[in-house]
Protein backbone atom coordinates (compact mmCIF):
# COMPACT_ATOMS: atom_id res chain seq x y z
CA UNK A 1 0.00 0.00 0.00
CA UNK A 2 2.76 2.38 0.96
CA UNK A 3 4.63 1.66 -2.28
CA UNK A 4 1.53 2.35 -4.36
CA UNK A 5 0.85 5.59 -2.49
CA UNK A 6 4.45 6.77 -2.95
CA UNK A 7 4.27 5.96 -6.66
CA UNK A 8 1.10 8.00 -7.01
CA UNK A 9 2.63 10.97 -5.17
CA UNK A 10 5.78 10.89 -7.28
CA UNK A 11 3.79 10.57 -10.51
CA UNK A 12 1.53 13.50 -9.79
CA UNK A 13 4.03 15.62 -7.85
CA UNK A 14 4.82 17.98 -10.78
CA UNK A 15 1.30 19.35 -10.50
CA UNK A 16 1.24 19.59 -6.72
CA UNK A 17 1.26 23.16 -5.54
CA UNK A 18 0.09 24.36 -8.95
CA UNK A 19 -3.51 23.54 -8.18
CA UNK A 20 -5.90 26.11 -6.88
CA UNK A 21 -8.10 25.26 -3.94
CA UNK A 22 -11.61 24.53 -5.07
CA UNK A 23 -14.92 24.42 -3.32
CA UNK A 24 -18.28 23.07 -4.34
CA UNK A 25 -20.21 26.10 -3.20
CA UNK A 26 -18.71 28.59 -5.62
CA UNK A 27 -15.50 30.49 -6.25
CA UNK A 28 -13.22 31.30 -3.35
CA UNK A 29 -13.16 34.77 -1.85
CA UNK A 30 -11.55 37.22 -4.25
CA UNK A 31 -12.11 35.08 -7.33
CA UNK A 32 -14.35 36.41 -10.12
CA UNK A 33 -17.75 34.85 -10.59
CA UNK A 34 -17.96 32.28 -13.39
CA UNK A 35 -21.07 32.26 -15.57
CA UNK A 36 -22.74 30.70 -18.57
CA UNK A 37 -24.36 33.50 -20.59
CA UNK A 38 -26.39 34.01 -23.74
CA UNK A 39 -28.99 36.14 -25.47
CA UNK A 40 -32.24 34.87 -27.01
CA UNK A 41 -33.30 36.90 -30.05
CA UNK A 42 -34.62 36.46 -33.58
CA UNK A 43 -35.45 38.60 -36.60
CA UNK A 44 -39.13 39.15 -37.37
CA UNK A 45 -40.62 39.60 -40.86
CA UNK A 46 -39.45 43.21 -40.97
CA UNK A 47 -35.86 42.27 -40.13
CA UNK A 48 -36.01 43.83 -36.67
CA UNK A 49 -34.36 42.09 -33.72
CA UNK A 50 -36.86 40.74 -31.19
CA UNK A 51 -35.64 39.69 -27.77
CA UNK A 52 -37.32 36.73 -26.07
CA UNK A 53 -38.19 37.10 -22.40
CA UNK A 54 -39.27 34.50 -19.87
CA UNK A 55 -37.64 31.37 -21.34
CA UNK A 56 -36.03 28.95 -18.88
CA UNK A 57 -32.44 27.81 -19.44
CA UNK A 58 -30.97 25.01 -17.31
CA UNK A 59 -27.23 24.49 -16.71
CA UNK A 60 -26.05 21.16 -15.35
CA UNK A 61 -22.51 19.96 -14.60
CA UNK A 62 -21.20 16.87 -16.35
CA UNK A 63 -21.22 14.79 -13.15
CA UNK A 64 -24.74 15.90 -12.15
CA UNK A 65 -23.56 17.54 -8.91
CA UNK A 66 -24.67 21.03 -10.01
CA UNK A 67 -27.91 22.13 -11.64
CA UNK A 68 -29.30 25.65 -11.92
CA UNK A 69 -32.11 27.20 -13.95
CA UNK A 70 -32.25 30.81 -15.08
CA UNK A 71 -34.78 32.83 -17.07
CA UNK A 72 -34.12 35.27 -19.90
CA UNK A 73 -34.85 38.91 -19.07
CA UNK A 74 -36.49 41.66 -21.12
CA UNK A 75 -33.31 41.95 -23.23
CA UNK A 76 -33.36 38.21 -23.91
CA UNK A 77 -30.26 37.74 -21.78
CA UNK A 78 -29.68 34.90 -19.35
CA UNK A 79 -26.71 34.56 -17.00
CA UNK A 80 -26.23 31.54 -14.73
CA UNK A 81 -23.39 31.32 -12.21
CA UNK A 82 -21.43 28.06 -12.08
CA UNK A 83 -19.08 26.91 -9.30
CA UNK A 84 -15.92 26.05 -11.25
CA UNK A 85 -14.36 25.49 -14.68
CA UNK A 86 -15.50 22.34 -16.44
CA UNK A 87 -17.99 20.90 -18.89
CA UNK A 88 -21.67 21.85 -18.59
CA UNK A 89 -24.82 20.99 -20.50
CA UNK A 90 -27.11 23.93 -21.23
CA UNK A 91 -30.73 23.12 -22.08
CA UNK A 92 -33.28 25.57 -23.51
CA UNK A 93 -36.94 24.98 -22.64
CA UNK A 94 -38.52 25.15 -26.11
CA UNK A 95 -42.02 25.22 -24.67
CA UNK A 96 -41.34 28.74 -23.40
CA UNK A 97 -40.66 30.14 -26.86
CA UNK A 98 -43.33 32.25 -28.57
CA UNK A 99 -45.50 30.71 -31.25
CA UNK A 100 -43.80 30.48 -34.68
CA UNK A 101 -40.38 30.83 -33.04
CA UNK A 102 -38.01 27.89 -32.83
CA UNK A 103 -34.42 26.70 -32.98
CA UNK A 104 -32.93 26.78 -36.46
CA UNK A 105 -30.44 24.01 -35.72
CA UNK A 106 -32.96 21.88 -33.73
CA UNK A 107 -30.51 21.52 -30.84
CA UNK A 108 -32.09 22.54 -27.51
CA UNK A 109 -29.15 21.09 -25.53
CA UNK A 110 -25.57 22.32 -25.86
CA UNK A 111 -22.31 21.14 -24.28
CA UNK A 112 -20.29 24.11 -23.06
CA UNK A 113 -16.66 24.03 -21.90
CA UNK A 114 -15.72 26.73 -19.38
CA UNK A 115 -11.93 26.67 -19.37
CA UNK A 116 -9.59 27.73 -16.59
CA UNK A 117 -8.76 31.42 -16.66
CA UNK A 118 -12.13 32.30 -18.24
CA UNK A 119 -14.92 33.92 -16.27
CA UNK A 120 -17.73 33.19 -18.74
CA UNK A 121 -18.67 30.96 -21.64
CA UNK A 122 -21.37 31.71 -24.23
CA UNK A 123 -24.31 29.42 -24.96
CA UNK A 124 -25.65 30.24 -28.44
CA UNK A 125 -29.18 29.23 -29.36
CA UNK A 126 -29.97 30.44 -32.94
CA UNK A 127 -33.67 31.29 -33.12
CA UNK A 128 -35.77 31.64 -36.25
CA UNK A 129 -39.22 33.02 -37.00
CA UNK A 130 -41.85 31.54 -39.28
CA UNK A 131 -40.31 29.43 -42.04
CA UNK A 132 -36.84 29.95 -40.54
CA UNK A 133 -37.94 28.30 -37.31
CA UNK A 134 -36.82 24.72 -37.63
CA UNK A 135 -38.68 24.01 -34.47
CA UNK A 136 -38.34 20.48 -33.25
CA UNK A 137 -40.47 19.70 -30.26
CA UNK A 138 -39.08 16.30 -29.34
CA UNK A 139 -41.55 13.53 -28.71
CA UNK A 140 -41.25 11.30 -25.67
CA UNK A 141 -40.14 8.47 -27.94
CA UNK A 142 -37.30 10.59 -29.37
CA UNK A 143 -36.12 11.48 -25.89
CA UNK A 144 -36.38 7.83 -24.90
CA UNK A 145 -34.12 6.83 -27.79
CA UNK A 146 -31.54 9.49 -26.94
CA UNK A 147 -31.48 8.55 -23.27
CA UNK A 148 -31.26 4.86 -24.10
CA UNK A 149 -28.14 5.46 -26.18
CA UNK A 150 -26.66 7.52 -23.34
CA UNK A 151 -27.57 4.72 -20.94
CA UNK A 152 -25.84 2.11 -23.10
CA UNK A 153 -22.70 4.26 -23.19
CA UNK A 154 -22.82 4.75 -19.43
CA UNK A 155 -23.57 1.07 -18.82
CA UNK A 156 -20.58 -0.02 -20.89
CA UNK A 157 -18.28 2.19 -18.81
CA UNK A 158 -19.74 0.84 -15.57
CA UNK A 159 -19.34 -2.71 -16.90
CA UNK A 160 -15.71 -2.05 -17.81
CA UNK A 161 -15.01 -0.89 -14.27
CA UNK A 162 -17.19 -3.48 -12.53
CA UNK A 163 -15.78 -6.65 -14.13
CA UNK A 164 -12.57 -6.34 -12.11
CA UNK A 165 -14.58 -5.72 -8.95
CA UNK A 166 -16.64 -8.86 -9.63
CA UNK A 167 -13.61 -11.05 -10.41
CA UNK A 168 -11.79 -9.87 -7.27
CA UNK A 169 -14.81 -10.83 -5.20
CA UNK A 170 -15.10 -14.16 -7.01
CA UNK A 171 -11.48 -15.16 -6.41
CA UNK A 172 -10.89 -13.68 -2.92
CA UNK A 173 -14.41 -13.02 -1.52
CA UNK A 174 -13.22 -9.50 -0.76
CA UNK A 175 -15.64 -6.61 -1.26
CA UNK A 176 -13.11 -4.01 -2.37
CA UNK A 177 -14.32 -0.48 -1.68
CA UNK A 178 -11.02 0.92 -2.99
CA UNK A 179 -11.80 -0.24 -6.54
CA UNK A 180 -13.35 3.11 -7.40
CA UNK A 181 -10.01 4.77 -6.74
CA UNK A 182 -8.43 2.61 -9.47
CA UNK A 183 -10.93 4.21 -11.87
CA UNK A 184 -9.81 7.66 -10.72
CA UNK A 185 -6.15 6.62 -10.79
CA UNK A 186 -6.35 5.62 -14.45
CA UNK A 187 -8.03 8.89 -15.43
CA UNK A 188 -5.53 10.97 -13.45
CA UNK A 189 -2.51 9.15 -14.87
CA UNK A 190 -3.84 9.73 -18.38
CA UNK A 191 -4.28 13.41 -17.47
CA UNK A 192 -0.70 13.51 -16.17
CA UNK A 193 0.73 12.05 -19.38
CA UNK A 194 -1.59 14.00 -21.68
CA UNK A 195 -1.67 17.46 -20.06
CA UNK A 196 1.37 17.67 -17.79
CA UNK A 197 3.84 15.86 -20.07
CA UNK A 198 2.12 16.87 -23.31
CA UNK A 199 1.72 13.39 -24.77
CA UNK A 200 -1.05 12.79 -27.27
CA UNK A 201 -4.06 10.98 -25.84
CA UNK A 202 -3.40 7.97 -28.06
CA UNK A 203 -0.10 7.51 -26.19
CA UNK A 204 -1.22 8.77 -22.77
CA UNK A 205 -4.13 6.34 -22.44
CA UNK A 206 -2.14 3.09 -23.00
CA UNK A 207 0.63 4.37 -20.73
CA UNK A 208 -1.88 5.13 -17.97
CA UNK A 209 -3.43 1.66 -18.31
CA UNK A 210 0.02 0.01 -18.03
CA UNK A 211 0.79 2.04 -14.88
CA UNK A 212 -2.59 1.04 -13.43
CA UNK A 213 -1.90 -2.64 -14.20
CA UNK A 214 1.43 -2.41 -12.37
CA UNK A 215 -0.21 -0.59 -9.46
CA UNK A 216 -2.97 -3.21 -9.20
CA UNK A 217 -0.44 -6.04 -9.21
CA UNK A 218 1.70 -4.30 -6.59
CA UNK A 219 -1.35 -3.50 -4.48
CA UNK A 220 -2.11 -7.22 -4.23
CA UNK A 221 1.48 -8.44 -3.96
CA UNK A 222 2.62 -6.12 -1.18
CA UNK A 223 -0.61 -5.36 0.64
CA UNK A 224 -3.48 -7.81 0.22
CA UNK A 225 -1.48 -11.03 -0.09
CA UNK A 226 0.32 -10.54 3.26
CA UNK A 227 -3.07 -9.88 4.87
CA UNK A 228 -4.50 -13.07 3.35
CA UNK A 229 -1.46 -15.09 4.44
CA UNK A 230 -1.90 -13.82 8.00
CA UNK A 231 -5.48 -15.10 7.99
CA UNK A 232 -7.10 -11.65 8.21
CA UNK A 233 -10.88 -11.99 8.20
CA UNK A 234 -13.02 -10.75 5.34
CA UNK A 235 -14.81 -8.19 7.53
CA UNK A 236 -11.49 -6.74 8.66
CA UNK A 237 -10.24 -6.61 5.07
CA UNK A 238 -13.46 -4.90 3.98
CA UNK A 239 -12.91 -2.20 6.61
CA UNK A 240 -9.28 -1.87 5.47
CA UNK A 241 -10.45 -1.38 1.87
CA UNK A 242 -12.74 1.44 3.03
CA UNK A 243 -9.80 3.09 4.77
CA UNK A 244 -7.63 2.65 1.66
CA UNK A 245 -10.38 4.21 -0.44
CA UNK A 246 -10.61 7.28 1.80
CA UNK A 247 -6.82 7.68 1.95
CA UNK A 248 -6.32 7.42 -1.81
CA UNK A 249 -9.30 9.63 -2.62
CA UNK A 250 -8.04 12.52 -0.54
CA UNK A 251 -4.48 11.95 -1.74
CA UNK A 252 -5.84 12.48 -5.25
CA UNK A 253 -7.61 15.62 -4.05
CA UNK A 254 -4.39 16.93 -2.50
CA UNK A 255 -2.32 16.32 -5.63
CA UNK A 256 -4.86 17.00 -8.38
CA UNK A 257 -7.05 19.67 -6.78
CA UNK A 258 -10.80 19.99 -6.67
CA UNK A 259 -11.40 21.40 -10.15
CA UNK A 260 -12.99 19.49 -13.01
CA UNK A 261 -10.42 19.28 -15.81
CA UNK A 262 -10.36 18.11 -19.40
CA UNK A 263 -7.88 16.29 -21.60
CA UNK A 264 -6.14 18.17 -24.40
CA UNK A 265 -7.65 16.15 -27.26
CA UNK A 266 -11.20 15.16 -28.20
CA UNK A 267 -12.86 17.56 -25.75
CA UNK A 268 -14.87 19.77 -28.10
CA UNK A 269 -16.44 17.86 -30.99
CA UNK A 270 -19.33 18.51 -33.34
CA UNK A 271 -22.10 16.01 -32.52
CA UNK A 272 -23.36 13.51 -35.05
CA UNK A 273 -27.09 13.36 -35.70
CA UNK A 274 -28.54 9.92 -36.44
CA UNK A 275 -32.28 10.45 -36.68
CA UNK A 276 -33.43 11.73 -33.28
CA UNK A 277 -30.18 10.58 -31.66
CA UNK A 278 -27.33 13.02 -31.13
CA UNK A 279 -23.92 11.70 -30.11
CA UNK A 280 -20.37 13.04 -30.28
CA UNK A 281 -17.74 10.95 -32.11
CA UNK A 282 -15.66 10.28 -28.97
CA UNK A 283 -18.65 8.64 -27.26
CA UNK A 284 -19.40 6.56 -30.34
CA UNK A 285 -15.79 5.39 -30.59
CA UNK A 286 -15.71 4.81 -26.83
CA UNK A 287 -18.78 2.58 -27.04
CA UNK A 288 -17.22 0.58 -29.86
CA UNK A 289 -13.94 0.22 -27.95
CA UNK A 290 -15.80 -0.87 -24.81
CA UNK A 291 -17.68 -3.56 -26.72
CA UNK A 292 -14.44 -4.86 -28.27
CA UNK A 293 -12.69 -5.00 -24.88
CA UNK A 294 -15.63 -6.69 -23.15
CA UNK A 295 -15.90 -9.31 -25.90
CA UNK A 296 -12.14 -9.88 -25.63
CA UNK A 297 -12.50 -10.39 -21.86
CA UNK A 298 -15.29 -12.93 -22.44
CA UNK A 299 -13.19 -14.85 -24.99
CA UNK A 300 -10.20 -14.72 -22.64
CA UNK A 301 -12.22 -16.21 -19.77
CA UNK A 302 -13.59 -19.00 -21.97
CA UNK A 303 -10.66 -19.96 -24.20
CA UNK A 304 -7.36 -19.25 -22.43
CA UNK A 305 -5.64 -21.28 -19.75
CA UNK A 306 -5.48 -18.32 -17.35
CA UNK A 307 -9.15 -17.55 -17.95
CA UNK A 308 -10.14 -21.11 -17.10
CA UNK A 309 -7.92 -20.96 -14.00
CA UNK A 310 -9.65 -17.74 -12.92
CA UNK A 311 -13.06 -19.36 -13.27
CA UNK A 312 -11.84 -22.44 -11.38
CA UNK A 313 -10.52 -20.36 -8.46
CA UNK A 314 -13.75 -18.37 -8.37
CA UNK A 315 -15.80 -21.60 -8.33
CA UNK A 316 -13.81 -23.50 -5.68
CA UNK A 317 -10.47 -22.18 -4.49
CA UNK A 318 -9.46 -25.25 -2.48
CA UNK A 319 -10.25 -27.65 -5.31
CA UNK A 320 -8.39 -25.43 -7.80
CA UNK A 321 -5.32 -25.34 -5.55
CA UNK A 322 -5.38 -29.11 -5.07
CA UNK A 323 -5.52 -29.46 -8.87
CA UNK A 324 -2.17 -27.70 -9.23
CA UNK A 325 -3.33 -24.17 -9.99
CA UNK A 326 -1.12 -21.41 -8.55
CA UNK A 327 -3.89 -19.54 -6.76
CA UNK A 328 -1.72 -16.60 -5.66
CA UNK A 329 -0.58 -16.07 -9.26
CA UNK A 330 -4.17 -16.18 -10.51
CA UNK A 331 -5.35 -13.70 -7.87
CA UNK A 332 -2.48 -11.34 -8.66
CA UNK A 333 -3.41 -11.49 -12.36
CA UNK A 334 -7.03 -10.69 -11.47
CA UNK A 335 -5.96 -7.62 -9.49
CA UNK A 336 -3.74 -6.41 -12.33
CA UNK A 337 -6.36 -7.00 -15.03
CA UNK A 338 -9.13 -5.47 -12.90
CA UNK A 339 -7.04 -2.34 -12.34
CA UNK A 340 -6.33 -2.06 -16.07
CA UNK A 341 -10.01 -2.36 -16.99
CA UNK A 342 -10.95 0.15 -14.29
CA UNK A 343 -8.34 2.57 -15.62
CA UNK A 344 -9.72 2.24 -19.16
CA UNK A 345 -13.22 2.90 -17.87
CA UNK A 346 -11.98 5.97 -16.00
CA UNK A 347 -10.26 7.32 -19.11
CA UNK A 348 -13.40 6.87 -21.23
CA UNK A 349 -15.50 8.55 -18.55
CA UNK A 350 -12.99 11.40 -18.34
CA UNK A 351 -13.16 11.88 -22.11
CA UNK A 352 -16.95 11.85 -22.10
CA UNK A 353 -17.32 14.12 -19.06
CA UNK A 354 -14.37 15.63 -17.17
CA UNK A 355 -11.61 14.36 -14.90
CA UNK A 356 -12.21 14.83 -11.17
CA UNK A 357 -10.54 13.55 -8.02
CA UNK A 358 -13.62 11.59 -6.94
CA UNK A 359 -15.01 10.32 -10.24
CA UNK A 360 -14.39 6.68 -9.29
CA UNK A 361 -16.09 7.12 -5.94
CA UNK A 362 -19.14 8.56 -7.72
CA UNK A 363 -19.30 5.41 -9.87
CA UNK A 364 -18.63 2.96 -7.03
CA UNK A 365 -22.24 2.61 -5.88
CA UNK A 366 -23.38 1.97 -9.45
CA UNK A 367 -20.60 -0.61 -9.88
CA UNK A 368 -21.74 -2.43 -6.76
CA UNK A 369 -25.34 -2.26 -7.98
CA UNK A 370 -24.34 -3.73 -11.35
CA UNK A 371 -22.25 -6.51 -9.80
CA UNK A 372 -24.93 -7.44 -7.27
CA UNK A 373 -27.70 -7.22 -9.82
CA UNK A 374 -25.88 -9.46 -12.30
CA UNK A 375 -24.72 -11.98 -9.72
CA UNK A 376 -21.79 -11.67 -7.33
CA UNK A 377 -18.52 -13.12 -8.56
CA UNK A 378 -19.52 -13.60 -12.21
CA UNK A 379 -17.91 -11.50 -14.95
CA UNK A 380 -20.85 -11.91 -17.32
CA UNK A 381 -23.25 -10.98 -14.53
CA UNK A 382 -21.34 -7.75 -13.96
CA UNK A 383 -21.72 -6.92 -17.66
CA UNK A 384 -25.47 -7.59 -17.76
CA UNK A 385 -26.16 -5.90 -14.44
CA UNK A 386 -24.13 -2.83 -15.36
CA UNK A 387 -25.96 -2.44 -18.67
CA UNK A 388 -29.30 -2.59 -16.86
CA UNK A 389 -28.12 -0.03 -14.31
CA UNK A 390 -26.75 2.35 -16.95
CA UNK A 391 -29.90 2.33 -19.09
CA UNK A 392 -32.27 2.62 -16.13
CA UNK A 393 -30.32 5.52 -14.59
CA UNK A 394 -30.38 7.58 -17.81
CA UNK A 395 -33.90 6.73 -18.99
CA UNK A 396 -35.36 7.47 -15.55
CA UNK A 397 -34.74 11.20 -16.16
CA UNK A 398 -37.83 11.11 -18.40
CA UNK A 399 -39.93 11.01 -15.24
CA UNK A 400 -37.74 12.19 -12.35
CA UNK A 401 -35.26 15.07 -11.86
CA UNK A 402 -31.72 14.23 -12.96
CA UNK A 403 -30.44 14.84 -9.42
CA UNK A 404 -32.25 11.68 -8.26
CA UNK A 405 -31.43 9.41 -11.21
CA UNK A 406 -28.82 7.40 -9.30
CA UNK A 407 -31.44 6.23 -6.80
CA UNK A 408 -33.30 4.39 -9.56
CA UNK A 409 -30.39 1.93 -9.76
CA UNK A 410 -31.03 0.96 -6.14
CA UNK A 411 -34.77 0.68 -6.73
CA UNK A 412 -34.33 -1.67 -9.69
CA UNK A 413 -31.71 -3.61 -7.69
CA UNK A 414 -34.15 -4.18 -4.84
CA UNK A 415 -36.99 -5.09 -7.21
CA UNK A 416 -34.98 -7.74 -9.09
CA UNK A 417 -33.36 -9.22 -5.98
CA UNK A 418 -36.80 -9.69 -4.41
CA UNK A 419 -37.69 -11.93 -7.35
CA UNK A 420 -34.24 -13.47 -7.97
CA UNK A 421 -32.01 -13.14 -4.87
CA UNK A 422 -28.93 -14.61 -6.58
CA UNK A 423 -28.96 -11.94 -9.29
CA UNK A 424 -29.68 -12.19 -13.00
CA UNK A 425 -26.87 -14.65 -13.85
CA UNK A 426 -25.96 -15.83 -10.35
CA UNK A 427 -26.44 -19.40 -9.20
CA UNK A 428 -28.79 -20.22 -6.37
CA UNK A 429 -27.03 -21.67 -3.32
CA UNK A 430 -28.44 -23.83 -0.63
CA UNK A 431 -28.28 -22.26 2.82
CA UNK A 432 -28.21 -24.35 5.98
Amino acid sequence: MALVAVAIVLALAPRAGAQEPAGDDGPAQGEPERTITGTLRYEDDSGEDVFVEGVDVTVESSDGSFSETGTSDADGRFEIAVPEPGTYTVTLDEEGLPEDVGLRNERPTLTIQLREGRTSAPALFPLGFGEDAGRNVSTSFDRFLRLTVQGIRFGLIIAMCAIGLSLIFGTTRLTNFAHGEMVTFGALMAFFFNVTLGWHMLLAAPAAILVAVAAGSGFDRFFWRPLRNRGTGLIAMLVISIGASIFLRFLFNFQFGGFNRSYRQYTLQEPLEIGPITIVPRDLIGMGLSIVVLVAVAVFLQRTRMGKAMRAVADNRDLAESSGIDVDRVINFVWAAGAGLAALGGILQGLSQTVTWQMGFQLLLLMFAGVTLGGLGTAYGALVGSMVVGVVVEVSTLWIPSEFKTTTALVILIAILLVRPQGILGQAERVG
